[in-house]
């Protein structure tokens, strides 16, 4: 376990030299000065904030016609919902009239026939009192 550790001591120490030796070199042959490096950071730093703006603008337009769409899509189907109520609403209106045109014929043939068979009641009753 101690050897491990004693290891990773080396690995961790080897790396910082390595990142120490990395950033000297970097800064001996950089091929601008530190002036001009941090004018191109400061450039691009604005470049890259100009950028988010404009995408986040972007975004922004599409989100705004993605909503646009969605409520337009959405008043069709209600549109759509109300005309099939509406149609349901007047098949079935359509549908009790016919039932109640049906029960008032039946009412009227049964009514009728009644009429009919109590006279033929009487007609028969009176002929039976004749004899």
């Amino acid at each position: 376990m101690a050897e491990e550790k004693e290891s990773k001591s080396y690995g961790l120490a080897w790396f910082l030299a390595g990142l120490g030796v990395g950033a000297l070199v970097g800064i001996l042959y950089a091929p601008k000065s530190g002036r001009e490096t941090r004018e191109d950071i400061a450039n691009s730093a604005r470049e890259g904030s100009e950028y988010l703006r404009t995408r986040t603008k972007q975004a922004a337009e599409e989100v705004s016609e993605f909503v646009d769409r969605s409520k337009q899509q959405v008043a069709e189907y209600v549109e759509k919902g109300r005309e099939a109520v509406d149609r349901g609403r007047a098949q079935w209106e359509e549908f009790v009239e016919r039932g109640k045109n049906v029960v008032s014929e039946q009412t009227n043939r049964i009514a009728a026939a009644a009429d009919a068979g109590r006279e033929a009641y009487h007609a028969t009753a009176s002929e039976h009192k004749e004899y």
